[in-house]
């Protein structure tokens, strides 16, 4: 994960653990509270992740509660996203003046099932020059980070054929019209972070 860091981005990566779900705040788990105990650990890693990338770049580090769409809602001037595996919680973080959102996603280095994979991949992806188990699994993560990175710029819920990925130039474009950067790694896990950018 260190290539897809950045100067004005933080991110990390963690371990979910027994007991993690202990690490969310109180106003966290209000609105975390019904979902499964794996969930709630996993969210509370992830959380936790956060708040320390933001104590480190000078941020407060508030609470991070959940939507009614499901979505993190960040603290004043911060940008971020989360995700998890069953095994692997990541973050990442910016400041709201350099980054104007950010997404995130984790996946197994394994590749997707075909039927997942006629769901995500169409035409108009580009997924060459990237090893060919793990392409389709790598456009699914890709178009997860870049929904998480432009969600909260139009609240608009994007299907999969909504999103174009190029991987081989590291973009993509909704048919909302916003664009994003990409970049990624495979191993020990795929990981994929999208930085969004206005329409041009």
């Amino acid at each position: 994960m260190q290539g897809l860091a950045s100067p004005r981005l933080r991110l990390g990566c963690r371990r979910i653990r027994a007991g993690d779900a202990g690490l969310l705040l109180p106003e966290e788990t209000a609105t975390i509270a019904a979902r499964q105990l794996s969930a709630r650990q996993a969210s509370g890693a992830a959380r936790a992740l956060a708040r320390d990338l933001m104590e480190e770049e000078g941020l407060e580090a508030g609470a991070i509660i959940r939507s009614a769409a499901g979505s993190p809602v960040w603290p004043a001037g911060v940008t971020g996203s989360l995700a998890h595996d069953d095994e692997m919680a990541v973050a990442v973080i910016a400041r709201r003046s350099d980054i104007l959102s950010v997404g995130i996603d984790v996946e197994p280095a394994a590749p997707l099932p075909d039927d997942v994979a006629a769901l995500v991949q169409t035409a108009a992806d580009v997924v060459t020059g990237t090893a060919r188990n793990l392409a389709t699994r790598l456009l699914f993560s890709a178009k997860e980070a870049v929904y998480k990175a432009c969600y909260p710029l139009h609240e608009t819920i994007l299907d999969y054929p909504d999103i174009r990925i190029d991987l081989t130039r590291g973009e993509a474009i909704t048919i909302t019209g916003f664009r994003a950067g990409l970049r990624f790694c495979l191993s020990p896990r795929i990981v994929v972070l999208a930085v969004a950018f206005h329409p041009a």
